[in-house]
């Protein structure tokens, strides 16, 4: 009998990473976008005063870039940081949305929110074809300080991967799901240690 694929636990941080760094997705539009790459850094347009979310998952990043289709989104960028900055955003997070079972009430929860830096959401995570799956994907919103130890001092590496995106998804439309999954990114459970917030019931919120 064969056995059949393990589905990941609801709320579970999966990521490509190495001993010394995370690697996260965002998408920009080429302005911005080429010349991050090309500098390794992000460019005096990139506004570090407003808040930015980074992915840990590849394909949900094609869900929300559309496969590097949408308007101002046409250049995914892959963002290697540092272990140790992506710890430190994770511990010092909140929800993004409020959780009965987690917060003590809702006051309590949105001035948590108001004084976190950085804000976790977890959304359904997504197959190649960019249909929901039945467990979660983080995304971690990151404000204040956090955008800017992201930017100037997390930030290892910049590539412009939108070239893979695109390959990968032309596999896709011809229908070669064994060739396009064969050129995702490898992606493994984040060792998460300290505190990391979660909901507590799989079907929390989600988009």
């Amino acid at each position: 009998m064969t056995a059949q694929p393990m589905t990941p636990p609801p709320h579970e941080i999966r990521a490509r990473h190495t001993e010394s760094t995370v690697t996260v997705y965002q998408a920009y539009p080429p302005a911005i976008g080429l010349p991050a790459a090309r500098e390794g850094r992000f460019p005096a347009a990139w506004k570090r005063d407003r808040m930015t979310w980074i992915k840990p998952s590849f394909l949900w990043m094609m869900y929300r870039c559309g496969w590097a289709t949408k308007e101002g989104q046409e250049t995914v960028l892959a963002v290697e940081i540092t272990r140790e900055g992506f710890t430190w955003a994770l511990e010092n997070a909140e929800l993004s949305h409020y959780v009965r079972d987690v917060h003590p009430d809702q006051a309590t929860w949105q001035r948590n929110l108001r004084r976190a830096p950085t804000r976790v959401q977890w959304d359904p995570e997504r197959d190649l074809h960019l249909n929901p799956l039945p467990y979660r994907s983080l995304q971690l919103g990151l404000a204040g300080e956090a955008a800017r130890r992201y930017a100037d001092e997390w930030t290892v590496s910049i590539r412009d991967v939108t070239p893979l995106a695109q390959e990968i998804h032309t596999l896709v439309r011809a229908g070669e799901s064994e060739a396009a999954s064969a050129l995702l990114p490898r992606e493994t459970p984040w060792p998460a240690t300290g505190r990391v917030p979660r909901p507590s019931a799989p079907e929390a919120h989600g988009s």
